[in-house]
């Protein structure tokens, strides 16, 4: 089917069925709370797919490219998630969306690589290069940057308050351009990237497009139904919509897909198990994010860098404890046991906010 081999048949048919049941019973006027459960399940199976299609892609390309299509087409359902949730005026959905994103890979993601790739390493120690994750660090520094810089003037209502969009504006469109700037650097001297295996055939160009395609238009309706759901359904089950942004949107559409960096981490392969949730985190603080409060000005509710105090110091306290982790390029269970630790407890905050 389409190119895909092993399991992945099954899987793929089971995710579509999954998706079509969505859509019914959205259309069929089921409780909100079905839908709610069914749409996102049906994402994250959907975010799956995306990942799965991307690395057949990647298959008929070098590593870097491979890891920065990855990254770009695997946040295409938090994408449309965010775009619905501003289209329907759920703004504190969207921003503990994008923040939950950015933590669910930088601690929870990350955490569960560390432990896995610990316990692959013969002496309990995963070492891996450290550029990528001072990298990383430089760019969520400067997300982190803007989000606190504005996030405090709006609180204070100072004079540069009332000038937050046009802020948001200059600042997206200098952390663009700054993120393009180093990923052409990355890509031209990542010192972990390795030839293809010219002993592997790569995957139909055809299937994998097709599949991309099948997966992004069911990600863009399966995002629809999920936020349609989304008010009625925190409603009766009594959670915040922080929550749901910071841990069921996030994980449903963004952090299913860089599971594979745990499966590297458990076959030793440290530098590409790091790699591949790192650069994840780097695309969504310094390209989604950005992107989305260009995107939002053509949308009825704007999006800004100016967010909640328990999103910004979340993404403070992240940035710190990740270089602190691993911008030495080693790392031992305990670390990853604590940044898992972490996003528990932010979690755990967040569900009584």
């Amino acid at each position: 089917m389409l190119g895909l081999t092993g399991r992945r048949p099954a899987i793929a048919v089971a995710v579509l069925i999954l998706t079509v049941a969505a859509g019914l019973v959205t259309e069929t006027g089921q409780t909100a709370v079905l839908r709610f459960a069914v749409s996102g399940i049906a994402l994250a199976g959907l975010a799956w797919m995306v990942s799965v299609a991307t690395e057949m892609l990647g298959s008929r390309f070098g590593p870097g490219l491979t890891g920065v299509l990855q990254s770009t087409l695997g946040n295409l359902p938090e994408l449309f998630v965010i775009v619905f949730a501003l289209r329907a005026g759920e703004i504190l959905v969207a921003e503990a969306s994008i923040v939950g994103s950015l933590l669910s890979n930088a601690l929870l993601v990350m955490g569960l690589v560390l432990v896995a790739g610990t316990r692959a390493a013969p002496s309990g120690r995963m070492s891996f290069h450290a550029r990528l994750p001072n990298d990383t660090s430089t760019l969520f520094l400067l997300a982190v940057f803007t989000i606190s810089l504005l996030s405090v003037s709006l609180s204070e209502h100072d004079r540069a308050s009332h000038h937050a969009l046009t802020i948001s504006a200059v600042g997206a469109v200098v952390m663009l351009i700054v993120y393009i700037s180093w990923l052409q650097h990355y890509l031209r001297t990542d010192p972990t990237a390795v030839a293809a295996d010219g002993s592997v055939a790569p995957a139909p160009l055809a299937g994998a497009v097709s599949l991309l395609v099948a997966a992004g238009i069911g990600s863009a309706l399966a995002s629809d139904w999920f936020v349609s759901a989304l008010s009625p359904a925190v409603d009766r089950l009594g959670i915040s919509k922080v929550f749901t942004g910071f841990v069921i949107v996030a994980l449903a559409g963004n952090a299913v897909e860089n599971t594979a960096g745990i499966v590297l981490a458990r076959r030793g392969k440290s530098d590409l198990a790091v790699s591949v949730v790192l650069n994840s985190v780097a695309q969504i603080a310094a390209f989604l994010y950005p992107a989305l409060v260009l995107i939002s000005l053509l949308l009825p509710t704007h999006l800004t860098f100016g967010l909640p105090v328990i999103l910004i110091v979340s993404l403070v306290l992240t940035a710190v404890a990740v270089w602190q982790v691993i911008g030495d390029g080693e790392a031992y269970i305990y670390e990853g046991l604590a940044l898992i630790a972490l996003y528990v407890i932010l979690a755990a905050v967040s569900f009584y906010e």
